[in-house]
């Protein structure tokens, strides 16, 4: 009787975890379709980077980067669910290595929170700035291959974006806690 208590758990926190991992990476999906284009960058300004610092603050570290890998893999099987709906495309793009970076990002924010036990919006914003901080690491190494230049890289895809992606981890940081009670109910 007691394994079967057991194993009803586990059923349930595993449906729990892959629903929740689900609607994360169609949260940065769609959080890819709130692009404002630049004139003077091919680095859109996107709410995605709200959503993936989200994934790692509310679902940890594993389960948020399975988040993010799961967006990637819907945009690898032809989904248009990239900024510009250009589809696997995207990662041969100048926004390729901000893309991959999402993985890694998410993780490393998730861990933070969970390794110092982040419970409030100080310690949910430090680890959300550390995820913003890895992915302008992979998307300005990618775009300076691009682009030919480390300078042209800060300039174009990092600099006019570091006082946007701050409100963004921000705002992430205010509603981490709120999340993470919606999955425990």
């Amino acid at each position: 009787m007691q394994s079967r208590s057991l194993s009803v758990y586990i059923n349930q926190t595993l449906g729990r975890t892959i629903a929740a991992i689900v609607i994360f990476a169609a949260l940065i999906a769609l959080t890819a379709r709130i692009t404002i284009f630049l004139p003077f960058t091919p680095v859109p300004i996107t709410l995605q980077v709200l959503a993936v610092i989200l994934a790692g603050l509310v679902l940890g570290s594993r389960s948020g980067a399975l988040a993010a890998l799961t967006y990637l893999g819907m945009i690898a099987i032809g989904l248009p669910f990239d900024a510009s709906g250009i589809g696997p495309a995207a990662f041969f793009g100048a926004t390729a290595g901000y893309l991959i970076g999402y993985v890694p990002a998410a993780f490393v924010v998730g861990w933070l929170a969970e390794r110092f036990s982040v419970q409030n919006w100080w310690g949910n914003f430090v680890a959300a700035l550390a995820g913003v901080g890895v992915i302008y690491l992979f998307g300005a190494a990618w775009l300076g291959i691009m682009l030919g230049s480390w300078q042209k890289a800060w300039a174009l895809g990092v600099a006019p974006f570091i006082l946007i992606d701050v409100v963004k981890a921000a705002v992430a940081a205010g509603v981490a806690e709120s999340g993470k009670l919606l999955l425990r109910r």
